[in-house]
């Protein structure tokens, strides 16, 4: 039996744990199939495939060498303002004080906080302050000022400029704009008739004269919302002037939910939410799949796909208009319609935000707004610096003045106008290094975060986006999608962090495929679970994931696939004898999600319809399936037909959810394991006052399996992966009480089993899952009630539950039409 303590109490003891060089080695980032868009530019559909999970905690590589230099880059100076002098003064970052191990590197973050704070002045001086700097919305674009419309342009290096549309049958020679001394381009186009010159809902663009003296047309920059003729295929698309009379503007009815103490996030794909193979709208997802996620207990949707995106294949992580809701599932007012909905429901929405890249499009995007201008006045940098070769699209310059007013807006704008309530940022990894992460594999060296390879400027735009959005709005949940495993990536702006709330755990999914992929039952090792699932940075809040939607996509398995793959297709009916594959993969679905969420972080995240395996992957139409729709849907008939056995699966997701409603684990700081049993593979480990025995084996059941535990007392079954409401054949009694025996000397826990104070005897069948809580003497009935029979006092009501919760939307609904 090997037993380990708490892996995340004290970092002395994380630090103490040194890894082989065969468990440090990391895999390369790689990308998906490239492909093309329908105007012949191609891309990549964007994917990171993390490292080695070893590879992710720095703790246990303190590394002491030499410290290198950060590369400089332009930057908008004050006339006064002096390269800093990092020998004049010293912040102090509170970041070296929580890692002695970062200390270094202190050169560093004393020259990326100082550039933060030389940044931010400027910001100050400049334009009064950050808040007013990220309001650019406000300024740029198209905006109803007294008597008429303004809109303004950055296109530093055209030579002239119209704006063109329907307005004025797309001839722009009585509508020029003025450039003035920063590049900015600007009309005023006075009402007619008391009325706007350019209708609601009426397309526009903006013409300019190159060098050359070429002439050509691009949707704005900060357009709101950008649409394509249905009736023309692969046509190219239009802005929109969206400013529609009062009586058609959404008024918001819902106030934010309070930010939840752990995240519990329900990742979807509006577009791909519907039964039909057919592109879902804004409200449909609303009225139909908002009641879902609040059935099955989880507090925060995160949505991917929102900002507009040419090519749809691209899963949304090509954008081309910004500012702009991706219109194939509607309007901008429908997505307010979906969010507010949300806030009805309790649940937060997190928006999936793409400031890592922007699609290499010329036609509908901000590529081409650049074409002769140096980098200093450029949205990208030019040459191999402004171009991401894996993902075949542009990078930003996060050094310009106007880039970092355009995408601190761009945040803004999401929380102002949409009320989202916070962010998922993609593709951290390659805003944090020069290299993007292409084919490096990252073993958790701290040389390999602080060099030249360190790309400061973007380390200082997502420290003022932080700052910003947390100074906005103060309950934001903000994550990062980071494969590298930087350190100081989640902690805040003023102690020399980056400032997010919590890092995707990247190397969670990865591990559980090698298993899957490349282990039988009998390899399969508790302790390098364990480990993996543990094995994260000390006070860096993570996001833990079993699968997301990377591992749903074409090319690629999820969990249930790779369980049960093809007899998913003929065994899941309840009407027959599940086969050994059916048994085994609906009992370890249930054990993987339950310990990577139980274990794997302080949040947990689950991609729409993997609650219940579903069968499918999902392929977006593109030139390579015949443009089909076909894998474009969640089958949900699956999981709502009785004699199925998908409702399994979703009975045991919701159940632990409500788990963690209930309990708060996710909340707790107090994580431990006492036991990872190699013999019996059998994991035992506390969450908050919830003790957790997980076990693998394939076949052996143990009776009166001892446990440990902190705190004595008499325990009962809090949930059961096992029970009959979830699948299982139900060999663990609920109603039985569990008291504990101490164990040693008290306060010496050598002494003690296992380094626990008490143990309490078990039953544990071979694949279960088991929880039990601490039940107070005397306490009521109903509230020790284990989360199963919660649960299925929920199935039987389910019908109603369901209903309720779509009757104000129905009504809400109709009130708006």
């Amino acid at each position: 039996m090997y037993s380990s303590c708490n892996l995340l109490s004290t970092p002395a003891l994380r630090s103490s744990f040194p890894l082989s060089s065969e468990e440090s080695a990391a895999a390369p980032i790689s990308g998906r199939c490239i492909k093309k868009q329908p105007s012949g530019v191609s891309v990549i559909s964007k994917k990171l495939l993390s490292n080695n999970s070893r590879a992710i905690s720095p703790y246990n590589f303190i590394s002491h060498g030499k410290v290198c230099g950060s590369s400089m880059s332009a930057v908008l100076i004050d006339d006064h303002s002096t390269v800093v002098n990092m020998e004049e003064g010293t912040e102090n970052i509170g970041l070296l004080s929580l890692d002695p191990g970062l200390e270094a590197y202190k050169d560093h973050f004393r020259y990326r906080v100082r550039r933060y704070a030389d940044q931010k002045k400027l910001i100050e001086k400049h334009e009064g302050s950050l808040g007013e700097f990220s309001q650019g919305y406000l300024k740029f674009g198209f905006n109803r000022e007294e008597g008429g419309i303004v809109y303004r342009e950055w296109a530093p290096a055209a030579e002239e400029a119209q704006v063109i549309g329907d307005f004025n049958g797309w001839d722009g020679s009585g509508h020029k704009m003025v450039k003035n001394e920063f590049g900015v381009w600007s009309i005023t186009i006075p009402d007619f008739s008391g009325n706007p010159a350019i209708p609601h809902n009426s397309r526009v663009k903006f013409r300019f004269k190159h060098s050359n003296g070429v002439w050509v047309d691009r949707i704005p920059a900060w357009i709101t919302y950008a649409t394509q003729d249905p009736t023309r295929f692969a046509a190219p698309y239009d802005g929109v002037y969206w400013d529609p009379p009062p009586s058609e503007r959404y008024q918001f009815k819902h106030p934010r939910p309070p930010k939840p103490a752990a995240p519990r996030i329900y990742e979807a794909h509006v577009g791909m939410s519907s039964s039909e193979p057919r592109i879902n709208t804004y409200r449909e997802f609303a009225d139909d799949i908002l009641p879902r996620i609040r059935a099955n207990n989880y507090n925060t949707v995160q949505l991917m796909a929102v900002m507009e995106h040419s090519y749809y294949a691209s899963f949304g992580y090509h954008v081309t208009n910004f500012f702009a809701v991706s219109s194939r599932s509607g309007t901008p007012e429908d997505l307010k319609y979906l969010i507010d909905k949300a806030h009805s429901l309790g649940l937060q929405v997190l928006m999936d935000v793409v400031h890592s890249h922007a699609s290499n499009n010329i036609t509908d995007g901000l590529n081409g707004f650049d074409v002769g201008q140096s980098s200093q006045d450029s949205y990208f940098h030019t040459g191999d610096r402004g171009y991401h070769k894996l993902w075949d699209s542009r990078v930003f310059n996060y050094a310009n003045w106007e880039v970092l007013r355009f995408l601190l807006s761009n945040l803004r704008w999401w929380l102002d106008e949409f009320k989202f309530d916070g962010f998922r940022f993609d593709g951290v990894t390659s805003m944090l290094y020069h290299h993007h992460g292409i084919n490096m594999g990252f073993t958790g060296n701290y040389s390999e975060y602080f060099s030249e390879s360190t790309d400061v400027d973007a380390v200082v735009y997502m420290m003022l986006a932080n700052n910003l959005i947390h100074s906005i709005l103060p309950d934001a949940t903000v994550i990062a999608e980071d494969v590298s495993g930087m350190p100081g990536l989640s902690r805040p702006v003023f102690e020399g962090g980056i400032g997010f709330d919590y890092r995707l755990a990247m190397a969670v999914p990865d591990k559980w495929i090698d298993y899957l992929k490349n282990k039988n039952d009998e390899e399969w090792s508790v302790g390098d679970i364990s480990w993996s699932l543990t094995n994260r940075r000390y006070t860096e809040k993570c996001i833990a994931y079993a699968e997301s939607h990377d591992q749903a996509i074409v090319g690629d398995k999820t969990i249930a696939f790779s369980l049960m793959d093809k007899e998913m297709y003929s065994g899941m009916s309840c009407l027959t004898k599940a086969s050994p594959v059916i048994e085994r993969g609906i009992a370890l679905h249930k054990m993987i999600h339950f310990l990577t969420m139980a274990l794997g972080g302080e949040g947990y995240l689950n991609f729409m319809g993997n609650e219940f395996g579903h069968p499918d992957w999902i392929d977006f139409p593109r030139e390579g399936n015949g443009w089909s729709s076909d894998k474009c849907r969640r089958q949900w008939d699956l999981v709502d037909t009785d004699h199925l056995r998908f409702k399994f699966l979703n009975a045991f997701d919701r159940a632990m959810n409500l788990l963690d409603e209930k309990f708060k684990f996710l909340a707790s700081a107090k994580q431990i394991v006492s036991s990872t049993d190699e013999v019996r593979k059998v994991i035992v480990f506390e969450r908050g006052d919830l003790v957790f025995v997980f076990n693998f084996h394939p076949e052996n059941t143990y009776e009166g399996y001892k446990v440990g535990c902190d705190l004595p007392g008499k325990y009962r079954v809090a949930l059961d992966s096992d029970a009959w409401e979830f699948g299982g054949p139900g060999r663990v009694s609920h109603d039985v009480d569990h008291f504990t025996t101490p164990e040693g000397v008290p306060g010496v826990p050598e002494t003690n089993f296992n380094n626990r104070p008490n143990s309490f005897k078990v039953l544990s069948p071979p694949r279960t899952c088991v929880v039990y809580n601490r039940v107070e003497e005397g306490v009521n009935e109903d509230s020790s009630k284990s989360a199963a029979a919660q649960v299925v006092e929920t199935e039987n009501s389910k019908d109603e539950l369901v209903k309720k919760l779509l009757v104000p939307l129905l009504d809400d609904h109709q009130s708006d039409d």
